[in-house]
């Protein structure tokens, strides 16, 4: 069954005038005060920043190495001490990179990467999408956390991508996953493979030009925000240019 087109082009109008509005107030305002209230909130704990002495670079490379010793069959955070670990983030958090990856359950963020309790901030949505939500989380991982990348991750086999390149009618608020997928699918045409590759660059692109908070980071080389996509077969995170 087809979707409405009257009542998608109205919902698709109210998305994109909300989004605008948040966008265009919340973020520069809301969401600065925000972490501004949760870094005084912290003040009494060192920052994250100080503690981990790892470039925006040195944190990707950090990731990426991670990936290869997954693929390899090679994972060392097994062996870390949990009860150690536990002790280290009962008070405070000190997380190196942050990602935005897809909720699906065979993108297992910590694992595919070979990380352990603490070190990655993680934010999950249907399709790594970048909503107000999801920008809000990774400012404070980055402004007050002290995050050095953000990897944006889409995946091969995407179920979001294929409802949205499909159109079909979806029940519930499936629906409302669309508009913000949409622009990867029709640069993209109909190859899913493209248009999740595609995605990720997108919502990269979005925190970097819509986030105030984040911008400033990357232009001050404080952080480095990067799209990639993860083989469910062989496990293997590729980076994507743009």
């Amino acid at each position: 069954m087809e979707c409405n087109d009257g009542v998608a082009q109205g919902r698709n109008e109210a998305f994109r005038t909300s989004r605008r509005s948040f966008l265009g107030t919340g973020l520069a305002g809301g969401v600065a005060s925000l972490i501004a209230g949760l870094a005084a909130e912290e003040a009494f704990a060192p920052r994250a920043s100080a503690q981990t002495p790892l470039t925006p670079d040195e944190a990707l490379k950090e990731l990426m190495d991670g990936n290869a010793r997954f693929v390899e069959g090679r994972l060392t955070s097994f062996e870390h001490d949990l009860q150690i670990l536990k002790s280290h983030t009962v008070d405070k958090q000190e997380p190196f990179a942050a990602l935005l990856s897809c909720a699906d359950s065979r993108v297992p963020v910590e694992l595919i990467f070979d990380q352990s309790i603490g070190h990655l901030f993680v934010t999950r949505v249907a399709g790594n999408m970048a909503t107000p939500e999801i920008i809000g989380s990774l400012e404070y991982g980055a402004a007050v956390l002290g995050t050095k990348v953000i990897l944006v991750l889409g995946h091969a086999s995407c179920g979001a991508v294929k409802a949205t390149m499909q159109g079909k009618a979806v029940p519930g608020q499936i629906s409302s996953l669309f508009p913000h997928i949409q622009p990867a699918v029709d640069k993209a045409g109909h190859d899913l493979e493209m248009a999740i590759a595609e995605n990720a660059r997108i919502q990269a692109t979005l925190l970097r030009e819509a986030s105030p908070v984040l911008a400033e980071m990357v232009r001050e080389d404080h952080l480095k925000i990067v799209a990639g996509t993860y083989d469910l077969g062989t496990g293997r995170v590729t980076l994507l240019e743009g």
